[in-house]
């Protein structure tokens, strides 16, 4: 590539672009730049209720695209899958709870009450078998069109409760075998190199290279 492509992502999430531009910037020969789809506050969320990871990334990133003309947009989909809960919480993990009717405390936040109710639904399940995986798929879109899709994860077990502090959603019970520690205990470089999202973007962006998109630009 002779000049720089810039990529807009769908999301205003802090660690979601943190991760993706971690995972661009070790992506050899691309000069990439990621940023946030400009006016993203101020467009209406679409619905997400596909029932899978590829759905939902896909819908976003059409539905996203539409209101970014000529542009490349970027749109993911992600979550934990538990083996023992059958994949959940799955498409549903920002909402598990919610979705249950967990009870919470006014000042409970959303991750503790989602954290509280996965270690209620594995009350029973033995250590050996609270087997999961964080997984992402991420669709890129032009006009409404699918360019391509991919996807990353990275497997680890379920805790009996946290540990760590770094991090958010399920990080502080997903210990990973390997460094020995949850992903909320692991330094930031160290923990990007484990980043579900930014497996499934460095597969995308060189799916998108290896098709010519970038060239084509």
């Amino acid at each position: 590539m002779n000049r720089e492509m810039i990529l807009f992502v769908a999301t205003s999430n802090p660690g979601k672009l943190r991760d993706f531009a971690a995972a661009a910037a070790e992506v050899a020969g691309m000069d990439i730049r990621l940023e946030p789809l400009p006016g993203l506050a101020a467009i209406p969320a679409p619905p997400e209720d596909e029932p899978t990871f590829q759905g939902n990334a896909c819908s976003k990133a059409i539905y996203y695209s539409l209101r970014a003309p000529g542009a490349t947009v970027i749109a993911d989909d992600s979550g934990l899958e538990v083996d023992a809960l059958e994949g959940a919480p799955g498409v549903r993990s920002a909402r598990y709870a919610e979705d249950a009717g967990f009870a919470a405390t006014e000042d409970m936040a959303v991750d503790e009450r989602n954290n509280r109710y996965l270690l209620e639904s594995l009350e029973s399940v033995p250590q050996e078998h609270r087997t999961g995986r964080y997984h992402c798929v991420l669709a890129a879109a032009r006009d409404g069109e699918i360019i391509q899709t991919a996807d990353g994860s990275v497997e680890g077990v379920i805790l009996t409760s946290p540990h760590g502090s770094s991090g958010f959603g399920y990080d502080p019970l997903f210990f990973l075998p390997g460094p020995g520690k949850t992903m909320a205990e692991l330094e930031t470089a160290q923990k990007l190199s484990f980043s579900h999202r930014g497996r499934a973007l460095s597969a995308l962006l060189q799916k998108l290279a290896r098709s010519g998109y970038f060239n084509a630009k």
